[in-house]
């Protein structure tokens, strides 16, 4: 693999659980199977920071139990910022026999015990990858991405990846750039969020995917096939069970402001990417009269601020908090290190509170390698490839057939709000109002 530096400072089982309810209206409370996983469980720091934030630290844990960490980087901006890191160690493209069985890209540890057998197109059914290809990938995965592509490149001894590294937003002002000036250097953009992507699909920079490649995947993460999600990550309250019951937990996020049980025992995160993007959905949905009534009434609870979503997760597995507002990932993070950990995860619904957010991919306009390309992207889809982002970086996959681990609900028994995820891009007048209310 042939890596091209990038400016990495940056401005951005299905043991189900119980539901639980009330007369009220609370919606689905998920109990997560309880987990032993070494604390090196790979976590997907799939979220832009803003601001004066920074993302978490991604670690990642191979099939055998040996980890590599990436450390994430941040930066200051008002425009949006991600961690740019890679991680990890490439190997090079090492000649191995045919496809890699599936427990070559499935994580360890408890969590990922016992999975079901998985549904979807598998690597094996599609052609080899052959030939160099040109990859711009934009975001804070600590190695976990180049991990994959490594794997690839075991099964694919003819197969190279170029790739570029920097952050999400700034990778797409440069391939517009490059697309506007016909000089294209990219063949394809791989971001850990659809805003960046959907810039450079609205700057007409891509071409549109095949049907057959993305129908597997729901609408809304591949909209005009001009891009396609890859990995998913919902938003969630995390919530100490030695502290509240699950019927405790609003099923909407407006109700958080006046909710008794939570009042001054509440975190959350406002320089962190994922959490301005929930912001910018809120904006999106109720206008930004709604949004700053929302910050003030959560201000007028006594929530307290985090620097990001992890330490969140662990202050409510501490007892110091009752309830935050985090990526739903990080409170599997919190049970791989600690099993007995009292913290379980609710979700609100059809609202911000229930943003599903991705890392996607798209092919660049212009590029000549556009049959390779599109048999990249089916790759990331398969069920090998799914199963390696929800076992190795628990996120959700984007394919039926591959069921996210710990006992989470799956995407289609969620209630996100109908929202167009390239919208979360701009997210300079969100940046404003939260100044505005003193919440930045």
């Amino acid at each position: 693999m042939t890596r091209r530096g990038g400016d990495d400072t940056t401005a951005n089982g299905r043991d189900r659980g119980r539901e639980q309810g009330d007369s009220s209206g609370v919606g689905r409370r998920w109990f997560l199977r309880s987990s032993g996983a070494a604390a090196g469980a790979a976590l997907l720091a799939g979220c832009s920071s803003s601001g004066n934030g920074s993302d978490g630290n991604a670690s990642g844990s191979n099939s055998s139990g040996n980890g590599s960490t990436g450390n994430g980087s941040s930066g200051n901006g008002t425009g949006g910022s991600d961690n740019a890191t890679t991680g990890g160690n490439t190997t090079g493209n090492a000649t191995a026999s045919g496809p890699l069985g599936v427990e070559s890209f499935r994580g360890s540890g408890p969590l990922v015990e016992s999975r079901p057998p998985l549904d979807g197109t598998r690597i094996a059914e599609l052609p080899d990858l052959s030939g160099t290809l040109s990859i711009y990938l934009g975001g804070g995965e600590g190695g976990l991405y180049t991990e994959f592509l490594d794997l690839l490149g075991q099964m694919y001894p003819d197969f190279n990846v170029e790739l570029r590294t920097a952050s999400s937003a700034q990778l797409a002002n440069t391939l517009i750039t490059e697309v506007n000036s016909g000089s294209t250097n990219a063949d394809v953009f791989w971001a850990i969020d659809v805003g960046a992507l959907g810039v450079v699909a609205d700057n007409d920079a891509t071409v549109e995917l095949p049907t057959d490649v993305v129908e597997p995947v729901p609408e809304s993460f591949r909209p005009d096939n001009q891009w396609v999600g890859v990995a998913g990550r919902a938003r969630s309250v995390p919530f100490n069970t030695d502290t509240l019951s699950a019927d405790q937990i609003p099923n909407k996020v407006q109700r958080f402001t006046d909710a008794q049980p939570l009042e001054g025992s509440m975190g959350w995160a406002p320089t962190y990417g994922s959490f301005q993007s929930f912001i910018t959905a809120m904006r999106l949905l109720r206008g930004e009269q709604g949004a700053k009534s929302w910050l003030r009434g959560m201000q007028q609870q006594g929530i307290s601020e985090y620097p990001d979503e992890f330490l969140i997760s662990n202050a409510v597995a501490d007892g110091e908090l009752a309830a935050g507002f985090a990526n739903h990932y990080y409170t599997l993070r919190v049970k791989a290190a600690r099993p007995d950990a009292p913290i379980e995860l609710a979700f609100t619904k059809g609202d911000a509170g229930a943003l599903i957010n991705a890392a996607g991919v798209e092919i660049v306009k212009g590029t000549q390698r556009r049959e390779l390309a599109t048999n990249f992207i089916r790759h990331l889809l398969t069920a090998e490839a799914q199963e390696f982002f929800a076992t190795r970086t628990f996120a959700y996959p984007m394919v039926p057939g591959v069921p996210p681990v710990g006992g989470l609900p799956t995407i289609d028994e969620l209630n996100p709000p109908q929202l167009d995820l390239a919208k979360l891009s701009n997210l300079e007048p969100t940046l404003t109002l939260m100044r505005e209310v003193g919440v930045l």
